[in-house]
């Protein structure tokens, strides 16, 4: 049967009345919503145009009506990609015309050395580049015309001098009254004769030599030795010197330069006039200086000082200096900072300040942000020439995705969907007070979902008028009080210190962690056998223990209420007792507050809590609540030139579901929008085997939590993958190279437990043993940790059954990866295995339920060995 059409907007409405009221779509405009999507209108192109900005590595929107009233129209954005993540290579490779279409969307098919070569000079032919004595003459001749005949500024930039033609120019001789000398990117190797020539210039204030090859070797050695030779210097190598004065106030104020280099001897004040003044990323160390005061600078009302230690000076005498400049209302500062850590204190202690970066003081105090930074970078991606197109895309697609999530028919895998707006769409930069908001929204012609099409709604919120950028905010509805500003690090460059600072700061708090183990003691949990000699009453729900539980001393019975065991996969809460009549005399398989250590972020919680950082455990971060310390580690790491590997994995789901390894920002900080995660350094150097990566499954037995009394089954498996493993950024997409759980997906890769053991110590030379009581050691202290953190777990009628999933790094040293609550046992069960740890023999899979129940609730050990 053939669904009928949605025709008229009655239809429409009641059919999408979820969604319309969901997308905020205000009601006026529902009805033209309707006529656009029913006659599939574009008409965005009427109104729009899309120009390049950001030297061509974005593009921006742009209003062309003469002016668009708040709510007044509404528009169709089609989406040009929609994928999942493990498809997105594929595709890319497959669909014909897809990698161009995204490559020129997003930019990243430009060449970025087509107009430089890379040192900020033109790439002309060598025959083309002028000569250095034609450069000379004039100059000269210039001065001559211009002036007093006296040159006192020379740019001999990229002309490839060398050492021997930098001597054979005798500039000193020829030009004794230079202020200001630049050689940048030249030839000059030799320390010993830069200095020898370049300090004969007396009256030098500004030299710039960088990208030559002599300050690769030894800058330190050169700066010095020219700085000590030259006291009258103020600027060396496009930073301040300590003897920086009013010569170099006045270049950063643009009063200075070739056309205006000064005089030996300044008597007027040339600062008097200037207004803006700005000083970032000059490496000043001590801002209290003569020439920077309200007496030569008495106009100044805007000053940037972003990217300065100034370690020199304390807080509270940079800030009354600063409140000596009565003109000055506006200000840019790194925070935290110089001035001090918050926006808030910064306000309070410079009253005139009405603007803080970028930010109106007002809007500050009344949001009471203390860390603002308006003044934000575009993240533009990055990539090599020979880097091919596909990779770039998948480098740069973070800054333009969006995703939505969808569920199969048993509602169990959800899947996160991501897709890329049309170029219009995509055009639509961020703005915290944005005047046009994009929804997405599911059009249903004929009333259901099978005939859904995904489009993008798109409407004005704000008065715009012609020639106005059009934008939206990325992170709608989200506020600080779910880490906003952290957030926007996906799409600006956001302040690093700050993110580093609180980087430390955690970093310090888990090194002061350290354990105290509980006291072992001696067993204490007794048989629960009935004195009368009747089996015990065992309720299941999980098939393998129906079957597979034959002990004489068990019986499965079908009534919960009925039962001295319930052995369930289910969550036993209070309502679930009440239903089922289930007391709390029975024994159950599960210890209360378990998720502290069966839930992926209260893992790592719990170890932190107890052991702080352990190097069992790699780093991980809860990115609901330490999205900054975690890109603080972050840029740490790519600071010292570390692997910035991560693995992001959702906070309780099984089979590797929406989990992914990714060394892009960006992509971390994207993919908490489809769930709560953690991200957790990759093992980016596993121990593997015959080239393939690997992990290991072990059961562990809870009898007690106080005293600790855990059992380790003496019969474990291995997970092996079924690519050969691979750190090519391509790799990272592929669910048989980096992952090993294959009973859900992909072929399984079986390995009988000793032909494993006995390849692995041939292969690595290693003897598993040693292993095995490392691994031993690491899953005792995980449970130590639950102890010792959560003492509250301990519960006289539990008994429980846990999979500890480990792997090995490179050094065979173990890490854990997680703790399952009643894991699949239908490997254990299934096979038959030669044990090769604890007292070895031969394991019958149809005993192992036997074993598992004898130990918990019998007292009586079989191929389980004590922890």
């Amino acid at each position: 049967m053939v669904a009928k059409r949605i025709e008229t907007y009655e239809e429409f409405s009641k059919v999408h009345a979820l969604l319309l009221t969901a997308s905020g779509l205000p009601q006026q405009l529902h009805r033209l919503l309707f006529l656009k999507l029913a006659g599939d209108t574009f008409d965005g192109g009427e109104h729009f145009q899309i120009e390049p900005c950001e030297d061509g590595r974005q593009r921006r929107l742009v209003l062309t009506s003469d002016s668009m009233a708040k709510d007044s129209n509404v528009f169709l954005v089609d989406h040009a990609w929609t994928f999942r993540l493990t498809d997105a290579y594929k595709q890319l490779h497959e669909v014909p015309g897809l990698v161009e279409r995204m490559g020129a969307l997003m930019c990243v098919d430009i060449d970025l050395n087509s107009d430089a070569n890379g040192d900020g000079v033109s790439s002309h032919e060598e025959s083309d580049k002028p000569n250095v004595m034609e450069i000379l003459e004039s100059e000269v001749r210039e001065a001559r015309e211009k002036g007093d005949g006296v040159l006192r500024w020379l740019e001999l930039d990229g002309l490839d001098i060398d050492d021997d033609v930098l001597l054979s120019l005798e500039l000193s001789t020829r030009f004794p009254d230079l202020l200001a000398l630049s050689l940048y990117a030249n030839k000059l190797n030799r320390v010993e004769m830069i200095v020898q020539e370049v300090i004969k210039f007396k009256h030098l204030k500004g030299l710039w030599l960088n990208n030559n090859p002599a300050l690769e070797i030894c800058d330190g050695e050169l700066s010095d030795a020219v700085v000590k030779e030259l006291p009258e210097l103020e600027i060396y190598n496009s930073v301040f010197t300590n003897n920086f004065g009013e010569w170099a106030l006045g270049f950063c104020a643009g009063i200075y330069g070739k056309d205006n280099p000064g005089n030996v001897d300044q008597s007027d004040k040339p600062l008097q006039s200037v207004s803006t003044l700005d000083l970032s990323n000059r490496n000043i160390h001590n801002l209290i200086n003569k020439a920077f005061s309200p007496i030569c600078l008495p106009n100044l009302s805007y000053l940037n000082i972003h990217g300065n230690p100034l370690e020199q000076n304390s807080v509270g005498d940079l800030l009354d200096l600063l409140r000596r400049f009565s003109s000055l209302s506006s200000l840019e500062v790194d925070i935290p900072g110089p001035l001090g850590g918050s926006a808030i204190e910064i306000l309070e202690s410079l009253p005139n300040i009405l603007e803080l970066n970028g930010i109106s003081a007002s809007k500050i105090l009344e949001t009471g942000k203390h860390v603002i930074d308006s003044m934000l970078l575009p993240r533009l991606p990055e990539w090599s020439p020979d880097e091919p197109l596909a990779d770039r895309i998948v480098n740069a697609m973070w800054q333009y995705l969006m995703t939505y999530r969808l569920a199969d028919e048993e509602k169990i895998d959800e899947t996160s969907v991501w897709y890329v707006m049309d170029e219009l769409g995509s055009a639509l930069r961020h703005s915290d007070e944005p005047n046009f908001i994009v929804a997405p929204f599911l059009f249903m012609p004929e009333g259901n979902l099978a005939s859904a099409v995904s489009y993008s709604i798109l409407w004005p919120t704000q008065n715009v008028r012609k020639g106005d950028e059009c934008t939206r905010d990325f992170l709608l509805g989200i506020g600080e009080n779910k880490q906003r500003s952290a957030r926007l690090t996906a799409w600006f460059h956001t302040p690093e210190n700050y993110f580093i600072q609180e980087y430390e700061k955690h970093n310090q708090k888990l090194q002061s962690k350290s354990l105290v183990p509980p006291t072992t003691q001696s067993s204490e949990t007794k048989s629960i056998r009935h004195l009368d000699g009747c089996p015990l009453r065992v309720y299941t729900d999980i098939p393998q223990v129906e079957e597979y539980l034959t002990h004489p001393e068990f019986v499965v019975t079908n009534e919960p209420k009925d039962a001295d065991i319930i052995w369930t996969s289910l969550q036993i809460d209070e309502d679930m007792k009440r239903a089922t009549g289930i007391t709390d005399q029975q024994y159950i398989n599960q210890f209360p507050f378990e998720a502290c250590i069966v839930m992926k972020h209260h893992l790592a919680e719990t170890i932190q809590k107890a052991y702080g950082s352990p190097q069992w455990l790699q780093p991980t971060y809860n990115l609901e609540m330490h999205l900054s310390q975690l890109i603080g580690d972050y840029y740490v790491r790519k600071r010292q030139g570390l692997n910035n590997l991560w693995i992001l994995k959702p906070w309780n789901m099984a089979r590797t579901i929406d989990t992914t390894v990714t060394d892009n920002l960006p992509a971390i900080i994207r993919l908490m929008e489809t769930g709560p995660k953690i991200c957790q350094k990759y093992i980016e150097h596993p121990a593997l085997f015959q080239g393939k990566k690997f992990d290991l499954r072990y059961i562990v037995l809870v009898r007690s939590m106080h005293p600790l009394e855990i059992f380790l089954s003496d019969c474990f498996w291995v997970r092996i993958a079924n690519n050969k493993y691979s750190l090519e950024r391509s790799s990272f997409f592929e669910y048989e190279t980096h992952f090993t759980v294959m009973n859900y997906r992909g072929r399984i890769n079986m390995k009988n437990i000793k032909d494993f053991v006995r390849e692995f110590e041939e292969e690595h030379q290693v003897k598993w043993l040693d292993i095995h009581g490392r691994v031993r050691n690491m899953i005792r202290s995980v449970f130590e940790s639950a102890a010792v953190a959560h003492p509250e777990m301990h519960s006289p009628t539990s008994r429980a059954m846990y999979g500890v999933d480990v792997m090995l790094d490179s050094s065979f040293q173990p890490k854990i990866l997680e703790v399952t609550y009643c894991p699949d046992c239908t490997r254990a069960c299934k096979y038959d295995t030669e044990i090769v740890v604890g007292g070895g023999g031969f394991a019958k899979g149809s005993d192992f339920f036997n074993n598992v129940f004898k130990c918990l609730f019998l007292n009586e050990i079989s191929q389980i060995s004590p922890l």
